[in-house]
């Protein structure tokens, strides 16, 4: 019986290109050995990566905000996410000053919702949700970070995980991080989250 477990794997890599650079990402050309020997050209972006914040309240509540995204020309409702973007921060620190700066909130528990590759087909970018409970708003005077460009736009809310669920299967929410982040929840809560790893795990597959 096969072993349902994503592994990390090469395959040769002949040339590679760089075709252009952005602030963000990075457009590159490689040319991949498939294993009958025949050579093809594989475009890939290359992405720094990112975290997301499942946050939930004592009553099951989900914080989403809503926030304008131009390549998808929509005004999206999403958890909580940013890229990681400051070299040597751990993923957990990175997802709790996201949480601070989006949200206002602060979170006591922590645990691992999901690691996945959003688009794996073209992109380098991965991404660990984690679950933020017992929650605490920190007052706004307290808070140093200046929202700018489409984040001081966004708007924060609450919905219970169960009508966030039906959204996501009625074809009311979009986002694909938040979609994973909320139905990996919704599952994880049927044995009350004990199921769930602790923040500090690494990340698999690993990176070659």
């Amino acid at each position: 019986m096969a072993e349902f477990r994503d592994a990390a794997a090469s395959w040769p890599v002949t040339e590679s290109v760089q075709l252009a650079g952005g602030t963000v990402a990075a457009l590159r050309r490689d040319v991949v050995r498939m294993p009958d020997g025949a050579l093809v050209g594989r475009e890939v972006v290359e992405h720094p990566g990112a975290v997301a914040v499942v946050a939930l309240d004592e009553a099951d509540r989900v914080l989403l905000i809503r926030q304008y995204r131009h390549p998808a020309r929509a005004m999206l409702w999403e958890i909580p996410a940013g890229l990681r973007d400051v070299a040597g921060e751990p993923l957990l620190v990175t997802a709790q000053r996201e949480l601070l700066e989006e949200a206002g909130c602060r979170a006591a528990d922590w645990r691992l919702l999901a690691d996945f590759f959003p688009s794996p087909g073209i992109s380098t970018e991965r991404l660990r949700v984690f679950l933020a409970r017992q929650l605490t708003v920190v007052p706004a005077a307290e808070r140093q970070y200046v929202r700018q460009h489409e984040e001081a736009y966004l708007t924060v809310d609450w919905l219970p995980l169960e009508r966030a669920v039906h959204g996501i299967l009625a074809g009311e929410l979009h986002n694909g991080v938040a979609m994973v982040g909320i139905l990996s929840a919704y599952a994880a809560r049927a044995d009350g989250f004990a199921a769930l790893r602790l923040p500090g795990e690494p990340e698999t597959p690993s990176r070659l």
